[in-house]
């Protein structure tokens, strides 16, 4: 985990690319069910790793998705693609399409800085 609220977590998922997860703290199946200071707080840390990952790794593109058909609790996906990635242009848990090409600066070093800017 590299933050967390009363209303909300971060967690990394291990990947070859950089790729976070926002959870509500609530257990709650549905977008709709968050309460308006919810989703504030979700756009606000969405807007801040999208723009960090962009300025940090020099992403090709972001994705976000939020989905919960295996996890049934609001969390929304943040990953950095890149053209030389294993999946692209396909998602992450799509078919892979090559054998990943990726010369990355440091996660530990991204999720530390992005950890201390939430």
């Amino acid at each position: 985990m590299i933050f967390e609220s009363k209303l909300v977590f971060v967690e990394i998922e291990p990947s070859e690319i950089p790729w976070v997860k926002i959870f509500t703290q609530r257990k709650i199946k549905e977008f709709s069910e968050c309460t308006a200071k919810e989703k504030l707080e979700i756009f606000r840390i969405i807007d801040i790793v999208e723009k960090q990952m962009i300025n940090y790794f020099k992403a090709d593109k972001i994705n976000i998705a939020s989905f919960g058909n295996m996890l049934p609790h609001v969390h929304w996906h943040v990953m950095a693609r890149f053209e030389s990635d294993s999946h692209f242009p396909e998602p992450m848990w799509g078919a892979q399409q090559r054998e990943s090409q990726l010369d990355l600066p440091s996660f530990k070093v991204f999720f530390a800085q992005l950890g201390g800017q939430l």
